[in-house]
């Protein structure tokens, strides 16, 4: 028989709880006992360390050949508020991101019906050339598929030529939930689930570093939620290439999904979190993404199992285009300050998790 107290000792024992177990804590009301045993597992692996690093976000097109349902960011060649950069437009903001002290470029965008995977190349060799010192964070299992596709490349051949062009890791985006039939439901026209652990697969055997993300709070049920989890567990046994977790909350407005609520609870957002940590115990890392989640339950989720902040970010769009009510950035000093503030140690780091210096 399942309870919160064999689950307890389990955790204690450092043993592995099971997906009949992760599903029973989420339907179980007693989230600061989640929150505590989420605690104890992230001390052990972090201690009082919260990690974030300063970084720029840089969306290079939102023209997208997909129109999934849950999205607000893509847009057709045609409508009002499309967009494409030069890749002079995308070096002038990263060098900007240098020059106020970003480690990182993270670069996700659609997938634009007219661009050239030598586009991608050409933007990558010339962000690497005028910004040496920025890691380059980018692309999706998503765009990675579809770069295979219009170059006619295989996934490991494009890999191959985005890193020699700068590619540094790549960012846990298009898992959406990785469930074949929500996806149908959310976004029939991406790649399946099963697919995208092929791509993340390769992309790790490759000496890629990636993150992991769900995107929660829409048409999924809580058995979904745990089936990601697995196949994301399960692929970390395989590859140990993962080094963040981060749910998403799903952002309602200017979407094509309609539900009943606009967002999601706190109470879901903190024990989602929670979960998260207990479960994913091969996972060094469990990231609250204060963009979507906003300021405070970001901070409360410290007490909750999660041990990175994201960071500076800087001009976020897609969670913004949703209806995300957080600002679009965060100073490294309002970072720290959360921190500090729930009795932690901010701990400032490059994309590889290596500690640049405490606070």
């Amino acid at each position: 028989m399942i309870t919160l107290d064999t689950i307890s000792a389990k955790v204690h024992a450092r043993q592995r709880i099971t997906c009949d177990e992760a599903l029973f804590l989420y339907r179980s009301n007693d989230l600061l006992a989640i929150g505590k045993l989420a605690a104890l597992a992230n001390e052990r692996k972090n201690g009082r360390n919260v990690f974030f690093n300063v970084n720029r976000h840089i969306n290079p097109t939102n023209i997208c050949v997909n129109r999934c349902a849950f999205c607000a960011f893509s847009k057709t060649a045609n409508e009002d508020g499309a967009y494409t950069m030069s890749v002079e437009e995308i070096c002038l903001r990263a060098h900007e991101a240098e020059s106020e002290g970003a480690t990182e470029v993270h670069i996700v965008g659609g997938l634009h019906p007219d661009l050239s995977f030598e586009f991608y190349e050409e933007m990558l060799r010339a962000i690497r050339s005028s910004s040496p010192k920025l890691h380059i964070k980018a692309f999706t299992a998503v765009e990675i598929e579809y770069f295979s596709r219009i170059s006619s490349l295989h996934i490991k051949d494009v890999l191959r030529r985005l890193v020699t062009a700068g590619l540094g890791s790549m960012p846990g985006g298009g898992a959406e939930i990785l469930v074949e039939e929500v996806r149908q439901k959310i976004c029939p026209e991406k790649i399946s689930g099963v697919h995208w652990t092929e791509i993340i697969s390769l992309a790790h055997l490759s000496g890629l570093k990636t993150n992991a993300t769900m995107l929660y709070g829409h048409l999924e049920a809580d058995y979904d939620r745990v089936a990601h989890l697995e196949m994301l567990r399960n692929l970390q046994d395989e590859t140990g290439g993962f080094q963040a977790f981060i749910p998403l909350a799903f952002q309602t407005d200017n979407s094509e999904i309609k539900l009943d609520f606009k967002e999601t609870s706190g109470l879901d957002d903190l024990k989602t979190l929670a979960i998260s940590r207990i479960f994913l115990d091969n996972f060094d890392h469990i990231k609250s993404y204060w963009v979507m989640l906003g300021e405070k339950i970001a901070q409360v989720s410290l007490a909750f199992g999660v041990n990175d902040l994201d960071g500076t970010v800087v001009e976020e769009k897609i969670g913004h285009e949703a209806g995300a009510q957080s600002p679009q950035s965060l100073t490294k000093d309002g970072i720290i300050r959360l921190i500090r503030k729930a009795g932690k140690i901010p701990v400032e780091r490059d994309t590889l998790y290596r500690a640049i210096r405490s606070y």
